[in-house]
């Protein structure tokens, strides 16, 4: 239950706002100083402030003194100002210091459940975009709070500032592109190139030519001497996707190129020396390739001096809904659509959900969805997702273990749906704020 402080000294209208209002945790204040008390000890979203508060109730001088002291306190507190009906002046002045918004008496029910609603809504929205902020790896993408997504941001934090060459190994979708893009947004290198090429989209014959470049008359249709995507990465960083699809005989010449850091165009016969930072990605088990081999042992230790594991989008419990709000918000601008969230039965579906197409899939169906949607919620059936887990559920060892794992699944849900705020947690739950420390700790689960 959402907490909401609600500033006025007036009995009657207090009484009047908290009953009105039986939806949210109504905290009462009578002037400043409870105001700011109750703002310190129960950290609301949302507060409803008189303007008229005393020692100055004809005017709105001590109001506007809460209201600075509030937003000082907290920038991003929402503050919907009540005036009389003839104050707009004072209003307004109320909403260039930076109150949400301002309502004049007499108080209407409905129209203040509006007012204040939208005021949670944004306030919850700005809260989850810091927290979509906190946990990407860059501006645009690589998102999530499990422990998994946690383990890769810290290894990416601590490798890009080096020169270690990086391995990315995740199934086709999990973002392997994004998070070797945010290496090198991350390092020295960011304001240098990042040339980005797919060892598996591009035919035998020309990939040579491609990574290496060619001179002048090297083949037929040579015209011109052409540099390679080596060579154009000069300075930046060289991303070789799939690189176990790369031709065996070509993996001889790469490796010299990681040991040398020299490059021949085809045709050439001068050394070029290139500086570039590497990182290779790849969806194959290259391990089970070197033992049958169909990739050089002595190239996968090259270029996995560091090796990133990205987890399947299946293995990242309450990221499905982070990204897809996130995914929403996007296409929301760019399709100029005005969709609000997602309903009940579409959070159930996108978490019962296998994701085989991974991240690129819940991309693909948030956005059909957003097109695809009648209402200001994107249900299951816009997702053309089933609600129910399709797979059968395979039994425990006994009822403690089923417990267990129950009460963990149900304690990362209620962290994820507040944001990891410990008092909306343990409301969620129905339980106290030391039996939430308690369970936290049991299951060694953690709030970030």
């Amino acid at each position: 239950m959402e907490t909401l402080l609600v500033v006025e000294d007036d009995p009657g209208i207090q009484k009047q706002l908290k009953w009105s209002f039986s939806d949210y945790e109504v905290i009462i204040a009578g002037d400043r100083k409870e105001a700011i008390t109750a703002l310190r000890r129960y950290e609301p979203k949302v507060v409803t402030l008189d303007l008229g508060l005393p020692p100055d109730e004809a005017n709105a001088s001590e109001g506007l003194a809460t209201l600075k002291e509030m937003l000082e306190l907290n920038p991003k507190l929402k503050v919907i100002v009540i005036t009389g009906n003839e104050d707009k002046e004072n209003a307004l002045s109320a909403i260039a210091m930076g109150a949400h918004d301002f309502y004049q008496k007499p108080i209407d029910d409905d129209t203040m459940s509006v007012i204040i609603a939208r005021a949670f809504w944004v306030a919850n929205i700005e809260l989850e975009n810091e927290t979509l902020k906190g946990a990407s790896l860059d501006n645009n993408g690589f998102l999530g709070n499990s422990p998994q997504v946690q383990k890769v941001c810290r290894m990416v934090e601590r490798i890009a500032p080096t020169e270690v060459t990086t391995l990315l190994l995740g199934e086709s979708g999990t973002g392997k592109e994004v998070l070797a893009r945010a290496i090198h947004q991350q390092s020295p290198r960011k304001d240098k190139p990042f040339i980005a090429i797919n060892c598996a989209s591009i035919p035998e014959n020309l990939l040579e030519s491609e990574l290496f470049g060619f001179e002048k008359g090297a083949f037929t249709g040579a015209h011109k001497t052409t540099e390679g995507k080596i060579e154009c990465a000069n300075g930046g960083t060289l991303f070789l996707d799939e690189i176990g699809d790369m031709p065996y005989p070509l993996q001889a010449k790469i490796l010299r190129f990681l040991q040398e850091k020299v490059v021949e165009r085809v045709g050439g016969r001068k050394e070029i020396a290139v500086d570039v930072k590497i990182v290779c990605a790849t969806h194959q088990n290259l391990q089970n390739m070197v033992e049958q081999k169909e990739f050089r042992e002595d190239l996968f230790y090259r270029i996995s001096e560091i090796t990133i594991n990205i987890p399947p989008l299946r293995d990242r419990g309450e990221d499905v809904v982070l990204l897809a709000r996130a995914f929403l918000q996007n296409y929301n601008k760019q399709m100029q659509r005005n969709i609000n969230n997602f309903s009940d039965d579409a959070i159930t579906a996108l978490s019962n959900h296998r994701w085989p197409g991974n991240i690129r899939e819940l991309q693909n169906k948030v956005k059909s969805a957003v097109i695809m949607a009648d209402n200001k919620q994107i249900t299951a059936d816009d997702l053309a997702l089933p609600i129910g887990d399709e797979e059968q559920v395979k039994l425990a060892l006994n009822l403690r273990h089923v417990r267990e794992a129950a009460e963990k699944q149900a304690i990362n849900k209620a962290l994820a749906l507040s944001n990891g705020n410990i008092s909306n947690t343990a409301g969620l739950l129905g339980v106290t704020r030391p039996t939430l420390y308690s369970l936290l700790d049991k299951y060694g689960l953690k709030t970030d």
